[in-house]
């Protein structure tokens, strides 16, 4: 689940960053400051989804607090730029399956170094 978590975010992460900075351009093209300052939110969010996207294979833990945040910024965004709502959405889901990814983990170490398996 780990590796599945990690290379949906680093997709997600690249694909974020590329409407992001096309968003962002054009706001700043046309004169919208306010889109513009909602395509740097979305280059934020964008960026935390693709190291969560990293920290998932080895560190699910700190790729949940990682997305989370990145859902927590893109709500922040969506007034201006209304797709950052559901990368939102999408960035907490991710938190929710990076965590259950960790937790499962740590059961498995417990039940290994339990003293009723040999």
């Amino acid at each position: 689940m780990k590796i599945a978590i990690g290379i949906i975010g680093l997709m997600l992460g690249l694909l974020v960053l590329l409407q992001s900075c096309t968003v962002g351009t054009a706001s700043h093209m046309i004169g919208n400051e306010a889109g513009g300052d909602a395509g740097a939110l979305g280059i934020l969010a964008g960026l935390l989804l693709f190291v969560g996207g990293a920290f998932a294979f080895g560190l699910p833990i700190v790729s949940t607090v990682t997305f989370t945040l990145a859902g927590l910024i893109a709500f922040a965004g969506s007034a201006e730029f209304p797709d950052l709502q559901i990368w939102g959405f999408v960035s907490l889901g991710m938190a929710a399956m990076a965590f259950f990814a960790w937790r499962s983990g740590r059961k498995k170490v417990a039940a290994a170094g339990s003293p009723s398996n040999p």
